[in-house]
Formats: structure tokens, C-alpha cells, sequence
């Protein structure tokens, strides 16, 4: 570059790969570090005077503005680039002592009755300390511009009048109209909500961006804004978080340099791993889908274990508050075939029970009635075992699920926290359906995580109907069910009685008393009537059941008969060896040897017992 003064250059300054052929009188009346060079090269006679600035902050385009600066050239200084010049004057020492308003002096007044004013211009100096973050920092630079950024974000923007909308567009009149100077025609302000700030500080590099973060939580911030912030910079930034976006949705950012390269795995593996670290522990602060996702990324990336293990117990710490869909994780483990990854999430509902036991969700007390008395905290680990049986559905049919990995996460679930086993019963069924294979005993080590008192009648009556189930855990839920059968018809009985007794102290009413308003009486009647007959309904139903499970019962004994008594064994499923009884002291946890006159009350389960009996004789044994 040649200076157009008309005067022959006498010397040149080399900045890369660009020269600069100058004066030296100019360059000297304002720079101390150029007249020193100068100077130096004068005493040593060098007839050719070059001067080599190759390292000078900002490069050739800021020393360019600085020459132009000593020759006394008029240009404009901007958000953009006054902090490069900012440095290369101080590079340069281009201070006061050397000349009155030099450009430190103007680039300083700049910085700070203009920039630091604006949320626009302290965002955008801000972006370019990167380059000149060393000697940035040293002046105070970063500080001043992190300062104006924490400080008008953490305030609202309505109250001082920064436009918010800035990079999103023009503000609008009331008729749809844009505003060219921004001035106000009497338009009603927009509400702004505290996210407003996010995308424009996502565009800044991570080293500065923490240091944003790191003042706002200094001045404090409420941490579900910080964290609002940290989701909205992970999706700008690791592509994994946000593949259904759009280029377009992204192109308000400052800088179009981030839409033009894409990060490397390793430099997204860094920002995870950054990221992971500013996160909070606190429960409930940072929402399950970006911890998933976040882990998701993790997984894909391959970060490292204590990224995956921070994420795991952080999404531990609210497992009640995921959806099935989260729980979804591909395998992404080349040595496991499995299509979803069962260890990661088992590892994720440790970290759950863990902090249960440590809040004091331990197992609630048990009322003299024998149900579980009322625990604020039994909910959520409620919700967490609804949502396990949900999980072992889906990853049921796998066929490279192993038995031994469906059965541990199953069993990890505290017994409390499930008041009704069907969701469980279901998985089970899925896998059995899915492995058909299984071998007899393998069938029984899964139906154990099964409590056959916690099924519902339905699920009762489908599995005194599954032909997948082993016999003998067929023969318990019969016996449950009669139980929850003659428990309702006591229960009928004694409405029935209660109703019966009523009216008998009540009496028929007179004609008199019909005529006054006695309406009641008929309407109770019908309800008794209503009583009655379903109680009919339901003692047939057992005496069907009688007959089905008497049936069965002689088979079993035909069976046992026909075996020696030195092999024969009793059998069970988590339970002492227990025979369906029709007597009324029979209970689930006290079973007594069926005699002659009692008798078993059972589902009918199949048209054909005897063809199920045979099929498993091989394995049953029963005490005669």
C-alpha cells in the first residue's frame, strides 16, 4: 500500500503479508513505538528503513487505521472496530505523551461514551476481542463490554429503552407499518419476556460467553434464566441438539462465521463438556428434554464419563418429571447388540432411588388396615415405576435383550412404590411373547418380579388365560382372584345387610305417610333389588369357578399320583406353597391343605385344562 501524498516513501512497514510504504515523519509525531524503530534504524545507518509489525493486534486492517490516523485521514470509528484499534494504539503507544488526542485517548472516549451505552455495540465489541483476546483483557477491555452485557441483561429492557428487537427487525407501527429512525408514533410497546437476550449473546465464542454467564450469576440472576440461556447456546451450537432447525432460523446471529463453519466432534465434544459444567445440580432448575438431548450428544460424541456421569444423575435427581420418549436412548455400543440403551437408564434410576432414600422417600408405614399409609414423596417414585413398566414394554420385544438385564431394572423398582402391578404384568407378557424360547425356569425367575396380590380382576382374568405364563404362577393368580371375588361379595353382602336393617327400623310407610312425601322408600327398594341380583350374579360366577378349579384340582392330584413321593416337591413363586381355599380364614399370607369339603374357587382359563396340565407335568409335583 502506498501512501498518495506525493512525496516519495522512506519507509516500509510489513504487517503479514501486506507492506505499507509510508513517511516517517507522520508515523514518528504519533507513535512511540514506531519512533523508536526509527530511531534505531537511523543510529545503525540502514539506508532502506522496514519496519516489521507483523505481530501487532487486529493485523494489517487496524494498523491501516492507525496510519490513516497519523496522517491525519478522517474515517469512522464503529462497535466493530474499536477495540482492534483499541489495542493496536496501545501496541503502538499511541498515548497522550506523545501527542495530545492520540488514539488512545479517542479510541477509550469511544468505548465508553458510545459503545458501552448500546446493547447492540457492546455486543458486537465484545465478538471481536477473540481476536485480541490477550491484550483485550489486559486493558479492561473484555471486562468493560462483559459488565454492559450482564448489567442490560439482567435489567429490563423497557424500563432504559434498548431496543430489544434489534436483530430480529424494525419495530412495527400499530398498522403494520415500519419505523425507519425507530421513534415512537404512539405504538404500544412490546412486552418484552427474559429471554430476550439470548440469541444475541449465543453468537459469542465460549471463553466469553462463560464469562457472561459468570457475571450474571454474580449479579443474581435467577437460574432458570441462566439455564434458558446455557439450552438456547447448546442448540445454536452442537447440531446434534437441533437437526429439525433451519439455517434460516439462525441467521440473526452477529457473526456470520459460525453459519459458514461447522464445528468439529471434538470442538463440539469441548462445549458439551463445558456446558455440562455450568449447568446446576439443583432439582427441577434445567428441564428433562435438554438433559436428554444433551446426553444423547454426550453418547454420540463419545464425551467423557464424568460428562455422561453428571448428566445421568442430573436427570436422575428428576426421572419423575421424563417422558417415555426420553427414556429412548439408542444403543450407540458397538460390543451390545441391544437396540436401546437398558444400562444407561438403569444407571439413571439409581441415581433416582438414591436421592429418594437421602430426601426421605424411604418405604411408607403400614396401616393396621394393611394398606400403605399417605407419604408426600411416595408420587413421584410412584410416577417413576409407572413410567420403568412403560420403559420394559418398549424394550421388550427387543430379541438381544437378555433376561438377566430386563429382570435386574424391573426389580429395581422398591415394592411400594408400585400399587398395582398390571403395567409390570404387561412387559413381562411383551417379553415372553418375544422370547418364546425361554426355558421353564427362566419363565418363573421373570414372573418373580411379579406380586400376582397387585393384579388387577383384569389382569387376573388374562392371566388365568395366558397360555405364556407357567402353570404354577397360573394356579397363584386363580387363588388371588378368588380372593378379591369373595372379598367383594363380602363387602356386597354387608351393604345388602346394612340396607336390610335400615329398613326394617324404618318400617313400611303408611298411606298417610306416602301421601306425605314418603317418595324415598320406593327408590331404596330398587337399589336393594339392584344389590341383590348383582349379588346373585356373583355367587354364580363363583360356583362356576368352584366347578372349574374342582376339576383342575383332581387332574393335579391324578398328576402328583402318578409320581414318586421321594421326588415330589412343593412348588411356589416368591411365595410359601399355597392351595386355593374356599375357607373363610383363607389369606394370601396363612394356606392350609385343601380337605373334602373345601374347594377351590379359580378363573375359568381355558376350555381345555387338561391339555395345559400335560403340557407342564414334566415340571410339576404336588403334595399329595
Amino acid at each position: 500500500m502506498y501512501c498518495t501524498t506525493g512525496l516519495p516513501s522512506d519507509i516500509t512497514v510489513v504487517v503479514g503479508e501486506q507492506s505499507f510504504h509510508l513517511h516517517k515523519f507522520p508515523l514518528l509525531s504519533k507513535s512511540g513505538l514506531l519512533e523508536r524503530l526509527i530511531r534505531e534504524k537511523i543510529e545503525k545507518g540502514e539506508d532502506s528503513c522496514a519496519i516489521d509489525l507483523s505481530d501487532i493486534p487486529g493485523g494489517a486492517k487496524a494498523f491501516e487505521l492507525a496510519a490513516r490516523f497519523c496522517y491525519g485521514v478522517k474515517f469512522e470509528l464503529t462497535s466493530s472496530n474499536v477495540v482492534h484499534l483499541r489495542c493496536a494504539s496501545e501496541y503502538l503507544e499511541m498515548a497522550e505523551e506523545i501527542a495530545e488526542g492520540n488514539l488512545i485517548a479517542q479510541t477509550e472516549n469511544f468505548l465508553t461514551q458510545t459503545v458501552l451505552k448500546s446493547w447492540k455495540d457492546s455486543i458486537k465489541a465484545l465478538h471481536t476481542c477473540d481476536d485480541v483476546i490477550d491484550l483485550a483483557e489486559k486493558l479492561q477491555v473484555v471486562k468493560k463490554c462483559i459488565d454492559s452485557v450482564a448489567t442490560k441483561s439482567s435489567t429490563d429492557p423497557d424500563v432504559f429503552g434498548w431496543p430489544v428487537a434489534q436483530y430480529g427487525g424494525p419495530t412495527q407501527s400499530p398498522g403494520g407499518s415500519f419505523l425507519w429512525n425507530g421513534i415512537s408514533t404512539g405504538a404500544r410497546p412490546r412486552n418484552c419476556s427474559s429471554d430476550w437476550w439470548y440469541d444475541d449473546v449465543s453468537c459469542l465464542s465460549l471463553p466469553l460467553y462463560k464469562k457472561v454467564i459468570s457475571a450474571m450469576e454474580y449479579r443474581g440472576v435467577n437460574q432458570d434464566i441462566i439455564v434458558g440461556s446455557l439450552n438456547h447456546y447448546a442448540k445454536r451450537r452442537l447440531p446434534g441438539l437441533n437437526r429439525r432447525k433451519s439455517i434460516s432460523d439462525v441467521s440473526n446471529c452477529l457473526s456470520v462465521s459460525t453459519l459458514t463453519t461447522m464445528p468439529s466432534e471434538e470442538e463440539q465434544r469441548y462445549l458439551l463438556e463445558e456446558i455440562d459444567r455450568l449447568l446446576p445440580f439443583q432439582r427441577g432448575v434445567t428441564s428433562c428434554k435438554l438433559l436428554f438431548g444433551l446426553l444423547r450428544t454426550a453418547i454420540f460424541l463419545k464425551a467423557s464419563s464424568s460428562c455422561m456421569s453428571n448428566l445421568e444423575r442430573r436427570i436422575g435427581l428428576q426421572l419423575d418429571k421424563a417422558t417415555l420418549e426420553d427414556l429412548l436412548i439408542t444403543n450407540m455400543s458397538e460390543s451390545i447388540e441391544m437396540l436401546y440403551d437398558v444400562d444407561c437408564v438403569h444407571r439413571i434410576l439409581d441415581h433416582f432411588l438414591a436421592m429418594d432414600q437421602e430426601t426421605g422417600g424411604a418405604s411408607p408405614g403400614i396401616g393396621e388396615d394393611g394398606h400403605l399409609l399417605a407419604s408426600p414423596s411416595l408420587l413421584p417414585i410412584t410416577m417413576v415405576a409407572k413410567l420403568i413398566d412403560g420403559y420394559l414394554a418398549e424394550v421388550a420385544p427387543d430379541a438381544n435383550l437378555k433376561l438377566p438385564k430386563f429382570v435386574s431394572l424391573a426389580a429395581a423398582i422398591p415394592d411400594y412404590a408400585r400399587p398395582i402391578d398390571d403395567g409390570l404384568y404387561r412387559a413381562v407378557d411383551i417379553y415372553l411373547k418375544a422370547h418364546p424360547h425361554l426355558s421353564e425356569s427362566e419363565k418363573e425367575e421373570l414372573c418373580r418380579v411379579m406380586d400376582c396380590q397387585k393384579l388387577s380382576l383384569e389382569a387376573c382374568t388374562h392371566a388365568a388365560q395366558n397360555e405364556r405364563l407357567p402353570l404354577r404362577v397360573i394356579v397363584q393368580v386363580l387363588f388371588f382372584e378368588q380372593l378379591q371375588l369373595r372379598s367383594s361379595i363380602a363387602e356386597c353382602l354387608m351393604i345388602s345387610e346394612n340396607l336390610e336393617g335400615g329398613s326394617r327400623q324404618l318400617g313400611m310407610p303408611t298411606s298417610s305417610e306416602q301421601h306425605r312425601g314418603g317418595v324415598g322408600w320406593p327408590l331404596a327398594a330398587r337399589e336393594n333389588q339392584a344389590l341383590r341380583e348383582g349379588m346373585d350374579g356373583m355367587k354364580q360366577r363363583v360356583a362356576e369357578l368352584e366347578k372349574e378349579c374342582s376339576t383342575m384340582r383332581e387332574e393335579i392330584a391324578r398328576l402328583g399320583r402318578s409320581r414318586s413321593a421321594g421326588k415330589g416337591r412343593l412348588f411356589s413363586l416368591g411365595t410359601r406353597p399355597q392351595i386355593c381355599s374356599t375357607a373363610k380364614d383363607a389369606t394370601p399370607a396363612k394356606v392350609t391343605t385343601a380337605s373334602d369339603d373345601e374347594r377351590l374357587a379359580v378363573v375359568k382359563v381355558d376350555a381345555t385344562p387338561r391339555l395345559k396340565l400335560s403340557r407342564h407335568k414334566k415340571n410339576l409335583s404336588i403334595e399329595a
